[in-house]
């Protein structure tokens, strides 16, 4: 099983109604410290805060759903994301995320009247939580990324930035279990560079990548609730190895250098995760060529105001 760019056009045409058409902002050459302008692109300002309602609305919509409604583990922007298509469909839901999910995406999954399970460490925790409950309900899985209508979903997102600004040479894309960059590098390759940026500290594509296939890594970095995957998905993996440019690799401290001056530059409350990407330019893990047109996915803006406020107050960071 693979995914394609017909399956990305179907998710589109299912999903395009029930979504927002993201903004892309200019950031104008000298923000960030960067002599060239960067293509930002808002998916933050997306229902549930970040692009994964495009995959969860994808597969409530393309597939048929039990009596038991649908499960889905989170590290919690996943879990918000099929908790409100799930209400918008009239669908049960029951969404488990790690006790180490931030307060701002726990309330969000709430306010979408899900039945919430908070338990476990990691993300790995609630996916056998998850999976517990699954076979014992027979409810609808709906992976966070390792899954075709997952996939195709997110790849609207390449869909919709390509119409908004079609001149981009290169995007760089945040990486967690792997399910947007790889529905983007579907849509994009061979026209657009697609590169991905993980945490130095969650890595999983990356080292799936070195290795020549899926394998474990620790989880330890700023912005593991929302790229906090132990491991790539098969799927993801043959999807990555063969579409995407190459990927790149961060450390926290860009992450929150990079998450401040989304903040004081342009007011832009974005979660760690979110930042990730741009933090490869302003900590040159990724240089563009000279006239290289480059373009940042602002993925999520599920982050607790207390937690950007302390971060952009440190001054470590600009």
């Amino acid at each position: 099983m693979t995914v394609d760019r017909q399956d990305i056009e179907a998710a589109w045409q299912r999903v395009r109604e029930r979504i927002r058409q993201t903004p892309v902002m200019e950031s104008g050459a000298g923000s960030f410290g960067l002599p060239y302008s960067v293509s930002l692109k808002l998916e933050l300002f997306q229902h549930s805060g970040s692009f994964k309602v495009r995959g969860a609305f994808n597969t409530l919509l393309s597939q048929e759903i039990p009596a038991a409604g649908v499960a889905a583990a989170s590290g919690g922007n996943h879990g918000a994301a099929v908790a409100y298509a799930a209400r918008a469909l009239g669908v049960p839901a029951d969404i488990f995320v790690p006790e180490t999910s931030s307060p701002a995406k726990i309330a969000r999954i709430r306010s979408y009247g899900a039945r919430l399970h908070v338990g476990g460490a990691r993300y790995a925790d609630a996916a056998e939580a998850c999976a517990r409950h699954r076979a014992e309900t027979g409810a609808r899985d709906i992976h966070a990324y390792d899954a075709a209508p997952t996939i195709a979903g997110q790849g609207t997102t390449a869909a919709e930035w390509e119409e908004q600004t079609p001149d981009l040479d290169t995007v760089l894309i945040a990486v967690g279990g792997g399910g947007l960059i790889s529905g983007m590098a579907t849509w994009l390759q061979g026209r657009i560079k697609v590169v991905g940026v993980e945490p130095s500290g969650s890595a999983a594509l990356n080292a799936a990548l070195a290795a020549g296939g899926p394998v474990d890594v620790p989880v330890e970095s700023i912005a593991a609730d929302s790229l906090g995957a132990r491991r790539c998905g098969d799927l993801v993996y043959r999807i990555c190895a063969d579409r995407l440019d190459h990927s790149v690799l961060v450390e926290d401290d860009a992450i929150l250098a990079a998450q401040a001056r989304l903040w004081t530059e342009t007011q832009i409350a974005a979660e760690p995760g979110a930042a990730t990407a741009l933090a490869a330019l302003l900590s040159g893990a990724y240089r563009p060529a000279p006239g290289e047109r480059v373009g940042v996915l602002v993925c999520g803006g599920n982050v607790a105001l207390e937690s950007l406020a302390a971060t952009v107050g440190t001054g470590e960071a600009w």
